[in-house]
């Protein structure tokens, strides 16, 4: 792993220069082409993107960036209050065009658990206002999705009923992620605890059922829906089969639960857990040049396309689980440093000539063709600046640690 953490600091400005001059306009955030760096032409705004780029702006000025982070993730908060929020019904509608019309008022549990990032990071940031709506999203969460086993609900329609029976790991670990966050901004013990019972229940209980891999889908009984889309194994959110990136996504959230004494119950350690998801995550799809994008529990490639994202979060997860081997004096952390670097070996084939990311790379047997993102799009460039931040962040510690 790289000892000077500064190189990851500018790994994350110089992402965030990239997106910077489109972000000065009322219009909200437009997906860029990382080939040429001009924004598509679309006049979509996802709710993701939305709060994803408030994000990595919020985490630009965490890192004592230029003064435009700010200035860029206050007016990414503005248009996700005043587009985005549907004040008459509550929450916030999936797509809107650039003047705020709602496009799909989808009230997306994924999509919501990214806003209590942002809010979480502007929080975190300082920025005007983004306390209160930390607490109003939080709240939000608590009435609308939030089960009565700490996990959430699915996608609503606008007044709030379901859509379909279904239950979702991804936006579950989405709301880890912003409780995390939540965390680091306020230091209220009461969004460590409930990110550490997402945790748990994902990774521990549910993940006891197959033989500690995670699966993606549940029925609304929360038991495993191993036939869910098996007739879609390409679908770009809910893609049949075990993912080896959100393996390492959840080391790393489990590893920053290590960092942060958080509870744990039935001898659960949170560092071990995300070393051994980690390892999953290798095994199931490390191939030497990017991560399969899904496999089966046999370690069988279902989707062989390499995407840049999962090569993203390994770098992430490496990062975190090194700063916390360090800190236990356990020898594993050569072996993830190891990693760390050997997955930063393979960020250029994901970086396009504009300085952003590709989604993602077609099997070798497909042309190994690079592919960008497609409009209204969730901002692929998340997954590689918040690897940045966290590899900033971890290699300091471990430098102030000698």
């Amino acid at each position: 792993m790289q000892s000077d953490a500064y190189a990851y600091r500018a790994r994350l400005l110089a992402t965030l220069r990239c997106q910077y001059p489109d972000a000065r306009s009322d219009r909200g955030f437009r997906l860029l082409d990382p080939h040429t760096g001009d924004p598509f032409d679309d006049s979509r705004r996802h709710l993701v993107a939305t709060c994803r780029s408030t994000i990595l702006f919020s985490l630009g000025s965490l890192v004592d960036g230029p003064a435009w982070c700010s200035d860029a993730a206050a007016h990414g908060l503005r248009f996700l209050e005043t587009a985005h929020r549907d004040d008459e019904t509550g929450g916030y509608r999936l797509c809107v065009d650039p003047v705020g019309a709602p496009v799909d008022r989808t009230r997306s549990a994924y999509a919501h658990a990214f806003a209590l990032t942002a809010y979480a990071r502007s929080t975190e940031a300082g920025l005007e206002g983004a306390r209160t709506g930390l607490e109003d999203v939080t709240a939000l969460l608590e009435d609308r999705f939030l089960e009565s086993n700490g996990l959430l609900r699915s996608d609503c329609e606008s007044d709030w009923s379901e859509r379909e029976p279904y239950r979702g790991m991804n936006a579950n670990m989405h709301a880890c992620e912003g409780y995390l966050a939540a965390y680091e901004a306020t230091a209220e013990q009461r969004f460590l605890e409930r990110a550490a019972t997402i945790a748990r229940r994902i990774t521990v209980d549910l993940a006891a059922e197959t033989d500690g891999l995670l699966w993606e889908h549940y029925t609304d009984e929360w038991d495993h829906d191993f036939a869910y889309n098996e007739d879609r194994p390409d679908d770009q959110f809910r893609p049949p089969g075990y993912l080896p990136g959100h393996h390492a996504e959840w080391a790393k959230f489990l590893a920053l639960l290590d960092r942060y004494g958080a509870p744990t119950s039935a001898g659960t350690d949170w560092y071990r857990r995300g070393l051994e998801l980690f390892e999953a995550a290798v095994d199931l799809g490390w191939t030497g040049d990017g991560f399969v994008y899904t496999a089966d529990a046999d370690g069988e490639t279902s989707v062989a396309d390499r995407y840049g994202w999962a090569l993203a979060e390994a770098i992430g997860a490496s990062a975190v689980l090194a700063d916390r081997a360090a800190a236990r004096d356990d020898p594993a952390v050569e072996t993830v440093r190891e990693w760390h670097d050997r997955f930063l070996e393979c960020v250029p084939r994901f970086h396009g000539p504009a300085g952003l990311w590709y989604e993602k790379r077609t099997a070798p047997e497909a042309g190994d063709e690079p592919i960008g993102p497609e409009p209204p799009g969730v901002e692929p460039d998340y997954h590689p600046a918040t690897a940045w931040y966290e590899s900033w962040r971890s290699a300091t510690l471990l430098e102030d640690r000698g």
